[in-house]
């Protein structure tokens, strides 16, 4: 696999892959997908009927399918799922066609921020915290571990966080020449 020029966005729910993802692709003249939306489109469900129907394991399946077709575009801003990063052909799919950009945040920004959504299954429990806290512990050393580029969301405009992305990864990429 070559890189491809893909600008990939990983992070947990909440902190911002979608609407910055959206906004970074404007900035830099580039087309935008979001792999979550894209399954709920190929598949007319949503995320949450999938998990009903399939389990997590059916959906990470579909994510899995969708992240090896999306990993061979080019020049492509790609918002991931939260969970995507699970999977080591995900991650190694990542690593080789784009930059990936982590986007940080805290547990009571992404319970702000995702408080109000039905569309997120993981958080369909009595406790939503203890959820977000537990799939941090177990995700946030391997968005580290996987992430070109690390960035924190926290109380920040989606435009200036889109900017600030663009500049670093403009950094980065004069750097690599």
């Amino acid at each position: 696999m070559a890189d491809k020029g893909n600008i990939y966005l990983i992070g947990p729910m909440g902190a911002g892959k979608t609407a910055v993802g959206r906004q970074l692709a404007q900035q830099l003249g580039l087309e935008f997908l979001d792999a979550d939306a894209e399954i709920e489109r190929r598949t007319g469900v949503d995320i949450g009927y999938i998990f009903e129907k399939e389990g997590e394991a059916g959906f990470r399946e579909r994510e899995k399918n969708m992240i090896a077709e999306l990993s061979e575009r080019r020049q492509t801003v790609i918002a991931t799922g939260g969970g995507a990063i699970l999977d080591p052909g995900n991650r190694a799919r990542l690593v080789a066609t784009g930059t990936v950009i982590y986007l940080r945040t805290s547990i009571e920004e992404q319970l702000r921020r995702t408080g109000q959504s039905r569309k997120r299954p993981l958080l369909n429990t009595g406790n939503p915290r203890a959820v977000l806290e537990s799939l941090r512990a177990e995700r946030e050393p391997i968005y580290e571990e996987t992430a070109d580029i690390r960035l924190d969301t926290r109380g920040r405009r989606v435009a200036r966080v889109a900017a600030t992305l663009k500049r670093l990864i403009e950094e980065r990429r004069a750097l690599q020449m």
